[in-house]
């Protein structure tokens, strides 16, 4: 069931005024939580609850004391510089904490007179990554992309015969993983050109980006105690955007047989606003599988998770080159999905993560691999838009493009609406190539 309650009423407004600006990305129904302080400032990085284009300093909410009774260990938590200590509490005290913030910060709301001196402009602030990340995992659940992706390499048999019956995923480098909009070192490694009798070594010509989603475990698991499918999303917090760079030529020559390496370490994107769990469950949508294919094996199967496992969340990329910065244009479209085309959950993730007994950290992430969709429009990364190089991409400014260039900057969009329910967003994701 999707677990509706009075925070996600779509009448719902804010006494901060730009929270009720149409199609902006952070009403009240949604309040995201971040890392972050003043640009430029001394102060401490602390936890901060987007609303409009405001910053709720939760610091600064403990100290007033607005908040208090039984959200007040939860108030607390966000007094830290990430939100690790909040994950930890679990859903329940995340609900209730939602609930105190949604009821605090609408119109009419007591609080209102208080709460205005916690408020910082969005415009004027700086972020990190909003929690300590100890592990991170990246998986494969988009059989689209697996699919296009496989038919460049084995065009008979694009999807190996393991991918409808098991998660695909590996262990991610977490040191690498940076806030948006820092720039991004073009890799250099091995690659291996076609004939050629040894490989050749420098900076890598085919270098890509990929549309994927982030989540955040919440609460963990005790070592060689596995998380029930029934219960695997009471242990995530929330999701953000995730780009994870990808250098193909080296990849291609050092993925056999352990899989990627330099290829994939050297940069990991995400967006700083983290959206809980709970402002996404208006979105949420049944899990479809195409006739015929296996049904999973039990622990990664469960009726709620077919009825709705799976998220709407329409995903977008946008690619900025330097000839259309330098003429002043916007960034260009180049890829619209949504999250509904996964092959599999948030949930199988998880349970499958942890069904060998494995324990998953308040603050790991997993990464959900690229997010394409069935048409050659919702590819999530350039080694699909362009069929591996072959077929340049064609850019409004007439410029073409095959991999990313020097200059050239990417930036992930995020968004939910459904009828009936508020339009939430999840802010951008950027990194530009240097």
């Amino acid at each position: 069931m999707k677990h509706l309650n009075e925070t996600h009423d779509q009448a719902l407004r804010s006494w901060v005024s730009s929270a009720n600006v149409p199609g902006n990305d952070f009403p009240i129904q949604n309040l995201p939580f971040a890392s972050f302080k003043r640009r430029g400032s001394q102060e401490s990085f602390r936890v901060g609850v987007a609303i409009g284009d405001m910053v709720l300093d939760m610091a600064a909410v403990d100290t007033s004391g607005a908040l208090s009774g039984e959200v007040s260990k939860a108030v607390q938590a966000c007094a830290e510089d990430k939100l690790n200590a909040l994950m930890s509490l679990g859903p329940d005290a995340w609900s209730a904490l939602r609930l105190a913030l949604s009821r605090s910060l609408r119109e009419g709301a007591p609080e209102c007179s208080s709460l205005q001196a916690c408020l910082v402009q969005q415009a004027e602030v700086e972020y990190e990554l909003p929690a300590r990340i100890g592990d991170y995992t990246d998986f494969y659940t988009s059989i689209h992309h697996a699919a296009n992706v496989g038919k460049q390499f084995r065009a008979d048999n694009p999807l190996l015969p393991n991918y409808k019956w098991i998660p695909i995923g590996y262990h991610g480098r977490a040191s690498s993983i940076g806030v948006s909009g820092y720039g991004i070192h073009r890799p250099s490694g091995q690659t291996m050109a076609p004939g050629a009798e040894k490989p050749d070594f420098g900076p890598s010509k085919r270098l890509d980006f990929e549309l994927e989603l982030g989540a955040f475990i919440g609460q963990g698991n005790r070592q060689g105690e596995p998380v029930r499918i029934d219960v695997a999303d009471h242990h995530l917090f929330g999701v953000c955007l995730l780009n994870d760079w990808s250098a193909r030529d080296i990849q291609s020559w050092e993925y056999q047989p352990l899989g990627p390496f330099l290829s994939k370490n050297f940069a990991t994107s995400i967006s700083p606003w983290v959206v809980t769990l709970e402002a996404l469950a208006p979105y949420r949508c049944a899990l479809v599988r195409p006739e015929g294919d296996p049904s999973p094996l039990s622990y990664l199967d469960d009726a709620t998770n077919r009825q709705d496992g799976a998220f709407d969340i329409q995903l977008e990329v946008g690619l900025l080159t330097l000839r259309m910065r330098n003429e002043g244009r916007p960034a260009a479209r180049i890829c619209r999905t949504s999250y509904r085309y996964a092959y599999w959950t948030l949930a199988q993730l998880i349970a499958h993560h942890t069904v060998n007994g494995c324990n998953l950290n308040p603050g790991d992430l997993l990464g959900t691999g690229t997010l394409s969709g069935p048409t050659a429009d919702q590819a999530g990364a350039l080694i699909e838009l362009t069929n591996g190089g072959r077929d340049p991409l064609q850019l409004p400014n007439g410029e073409t493009l095959t991999y990313l260039e020097d200059g050239d900057a990417v930036v992930l969009r995020g968004w939910c609406a459904a009828e009936g329910a508020a339009r939430i967003g999840l802010g951008e994701c950027w990194g530009r190539i240097i």
